[in-house]
């Protein structure tokens, strides 16, 4: 058997809860109980609605079957399954918290499903910013009673209302108070009407996220725009097994657009404190792109890379972090580490998605894992995401 650094403290950077179907209703002001996302069966398929329109498949948001076994994209979360038949960690807090004791995971960061990675789903069907103001705080509201029940082991990303920044502002603000340890920002807020994330605008949010410690996290497939990824990578020939497979990877991309956008910008000269993540998007591409962003920048923009007050690569180790599951390095998994900066990666599984390390994440991984120095393991299999959430 393959053994692990002693006392090893494992934080999952990245799972998933789906939307239990009364999620909303339950917490609607009276009157609104039909206004707020819903279910509703619609030609056979329960459907998600929001003032009368849908928005997806109120679908298992999951691959894992009841008994723990994995099934293909095409036949479960990308197919006919229901929320009852996914796992039911896949939406039951106590029966997460179970499931992760038998895994040997301690704590979890959240992430939602139907209502978009980034939150952008609800801001798409909907114009009323009254009642789109009221579904991001109930959706907070829930995430938050599921955290302080969990005694700290769930940490859900609360979702912001990119809309509205002076809104993000306020709900950032009122989630930390409730005890968010950071918040799940949609990657294209240009999407929603608001200025780019690199608009000075934003550096009011931005400012108050370093002053309460809250780190902002992007989500690979965080809005309509990178989502579509997804759909449009792969050959229309291809096998309707492969398209999955293809779009899954090509979602990896998302995420070296926010890094080199927001490393050029100057966000992080404005708020050197800011932390960011980067996540589901492994770590394989980025010793690549910070060779590539200073490359770039110099040849192309030669005065503005004068202007930044460091090369744009070292913006990575003072202000992002990213995560990492199946990969290996090549076989060299200490090197491609010690590239990216072992302060700044952190271990996740992705359940219950079909990338997910299941059924036994650590078992999976402990092969690889042992190959790295004692102090390697202890901070990315959780030590930095201990400090970074503050658990």
């Amino acid at each position: 058997m393959v053994k692990l650094a002693e006392s090893l403290r494992v934080i999952d950077a990245d799972a998933h809860m789906t939307e239990r179907h009364d999620l909303f209703t339950e917490r609607a002001p009276k009157g609104y109980e039909d206004r707020v996302p819903h279910v509703e069966r619609i030609d056979g398929v329960d459907m998600w609605v929001i003032e009368g329109k849908t928005f997806g498949k109120a679908g298992s948001g999951g691959t894992i079957d009841h008994d723990g076994k994995k099934h293909p994209f095409r036949d479960s979360q990308g197919g006919a399954w229901g929320i009852g038949d996914v796992h039911p960690a896949a939406w039951d807090p106590a029966a997460r918290l179970r499931l992760m004791d038998e895994l040997g995971i301690d704590t979890q960061i959240l992430y939602p499903n139907a209502i978009g990675l980034g939150g952008q789903n609800l801001r798409n069907s909907v114009q009323d910013t009254s009642l789109l103001r009221l579904c991001v705080e109930m959706y907070n509201d829930a995430m938050q009673e599921i955290q302080a029940e969990s005694g700290n082991r769930l940490l859900p990303m609360p979702i912001m209302p990119a809309w509205d920044l002076q809104g993000c502002v306020r709900e950032a603000e009122r989630c930390a108070a409730l005890g968010a340890r950071g918040i799940n920002m949609t990657a294209h807020p240009q999407d929603s009407g608001s200025p780019d994330l690199g608009d000075p605008a934003w550096d009011a949010l931005w400012d108050l996220c370093a002053g309460l410690n809250l780190p902002v996290h992007f989500h690979i497939g965080a809005s309509q725009t990178s989502l579509s990824y997804f759909g449009t990578t792969y050959w229309p020939s291809q096998d309707d097994y492969v398209k999955p497979a293809i779009g899954g990877a090509s979602l990896f991309q998302n995420n070296s657009q926010l890094l080199l956008n927001s490393c050029y910008s100057g966000m992080f000269d404005r708020n050197p404190n800011l932390k960011l993540v980067s996540v589901e998007s492994g770590i394989g591409w980025v010793p690549f792109m910070l060779e590539a962003m200073d490359y770039e920048l110099e040849e192309n923009a030669p005065m503005w890379a004068k202007k930044l007050q460091k090369r744009p690569s070292e913006y990575f180790e003072s202000n992002w972090y990213a995560t990492f599951w199946f990969e290996n390095g090549r076989g060299d998994l200490q090197h491609l580490i010690d590239q990216v900066g072992e302060n700044n990666i952190m271990f996740e599984t992705d359940f219950p998605h079909p990338t997910s390390l299941h059924p036994d994440p650590l078992s999976m991984v402990a092969e690889k894992i042992s190959t790295l120095r004692p102090e390697t393991q202890q901070k990315v299999m959780g030590g930095n995401a201990a400090k970074l959430y503050r658990v």
